[in-house]
């Protein structure tokens, strides 16, 4: 545990130069790359089986042991009992999900390795504040130092997936669009009932646990890429953070990797579930980029994302959510069966058309209801025990996963920024 700030203040490594922050806003992506490229970043809870399935700080002995021809694919989070895994960038869901696929299995042998285990889930069920850590990287020191014993709450685990587009116009539409699914995507991703050991009675109790954080939440909407330029140089200008992966949002431009990057999903236990949201995500993308579909729904209404927002951490897919053009409430089941069908044809052109029909099974098998089975089976240890079981279980719907392995669109290779895409 780290000492507690002294009136000195917690140590904060150096902050980038001007120089660095000048260059924020330059697009990765040049005009004629493909588009719709994936990226998928997976925070991962590590944990002790023989301590009755806690959380294991141990990120620092799994860096030391990963294997070198794999390390820009691993990296530390906020928190010295989380890991993220990052694959690299692939035209295709199926390519990307073999890669976790991978990086989870080389995971799990390191862990093997050193007595522990891993597992996927948006919280862990019986964590609590007073026995987290903070890692020990300047990144995470420096969050340590801005958000001071808040960032020593329960760590959260998210998936986070990054879509690439070919200009920072088509980012921010894209980001704009987006906005408008963010709740539909926590519905269904939806994957942490429990917290501090009790059931919170939510679909996602990460959701709130990360509203600590500053600058979370789903963002305004901007007129323009310039518009999203100045909005953050203002505050980069003003030292209200670092760079611009300081800002938290449920969905973000990532100009240094030519990508929108969607943050609010909870991590899912299997890839199966992984895939089909993977695949959901790229195809309303494309579907936004190519028919504005959210432009028919009154997307600056913050109130109403607000709302659903909240209805869909409490009651995952059997929320109903504020429909502003219908005027009246919608359920969640009915706008997947809709958007299902308007994202088909580009599910076909993307080729991940397998794994968004799986998405059918996490509205007839919800991860919280999962969750509250087993532990009401097998007790909250039993629980983690499942996580870390099924964390390897293989992929049943895997579409094509060998077109495009290790292939890239940004000029940096995947993985350089190893902690600028990190959720803190």
């Amino acid at each position: 545990m780290p000492p507690p700030p002294t009136a000195a203040g917690p140590r904060v490594p150096p902050e980038p130069s001007a120089d660095e922050r000048r260059t924020w806003s330059k697009w990765a992506h040049a005009p004629g790359d493909r588009e719709y490229t994936i990226g998928i970043e997976e925070e991962v809870m590590l944990v002790d089986p023989h301590a009755g399935w806690q959380l294991a700080p141990a990120i620092d002995e799994v860096l030391s042991a990963w294997p070198d021809a794999t390390a820009d694919r691993v990296s530390s989070e906020t928190h010295n009992n989380t890991v993220e895994l990052r694959t690299g960038v692939h035209s295709g869901v199926g390519a990307a999900i073999a890669e976790l696929a991978e990086l989870r299995a080389e995971l799990v042998r390191v862990l093997e390795g050193l007595g522990l285990a891993a597992g996927g889930s948006g919280t862990h069920p019986s964590a609590v504040w007073h026995d987290m850590a903070i890692s020990k990287r300047d990144r995470h020191q420096r969050v340590y130092g801005s958000m001071r014993e808040l960032a020593r709450r329960e760590p959260t685990f998210a998936l986070h997936v990054h879509v690439g587009l070919p200009s920072g116009e088509a980012g921010i539409a894209a980001f704009n669009r987006m906005r408008a699914h963010v709740p539909l995507l926590l519905a269904l991703s939806a994957n942490s009932p429990f917290w501090q050991g009790r059931d919170t009675g939510l679909a996602s109790a990460r959701t709130p646990l990360f509203q600590a954080f500053p600058r979370v939440g789903i963002p305004r909407a901007f007129g323009s890429y310039g518009e999203y330029v100045r909005a953050v140089d203002l505050l980069l200008n003003c030292g209200a953070f670092p760079d611009p992966t300081y800002l938290w949002w449920d969905v973000r431009p990532q100009p240094g990797l030519g990508t929108v990057e969607v943050r609010i999903m909870d991590a899912q236990t299997t890839l199966d579930a992984t895939a089909s949201l993977v695949a959901f995500v790229q195809s309303l993308i494309r579907l936004e980029i190519v028919e504005g579909h959210a432009d028919s729904m009154v997307v600056h209404a913050p109130e109403v994302l607000d709302e659903n927002r909240f209805l869909a951490a409490r009651d995952g897919v059997d929320a109903e959510f504020v429909d502003p053009v219908a005027g009246h409430a919608v359920g969640v089941r009915s706008i997947v069966s809709e958007l299902l069908s308007e994202c088909a044809p580009h599910a076909a052109e993307l080729a991940c058309s397998a794994q968004l029909e799986s998405l059918a099974d996490l509205l007839d098998d919800p991860g919280p209801a999962r969750q509250r089975q087993i532990a009401s089976r097998d007790g909250l240890e039993g629980l983690v025990a499942a996580l870390a079981a099924d964390f390897t279980a293989p992929v049943r719907r895997s579409g094509d996963a060998t077109s495009d392995r290790g292939e890239g669109v940004a000029p940096a290779k995947p993985g350089d920024q190893a902690a600028a895409s990190s959720s803190a």
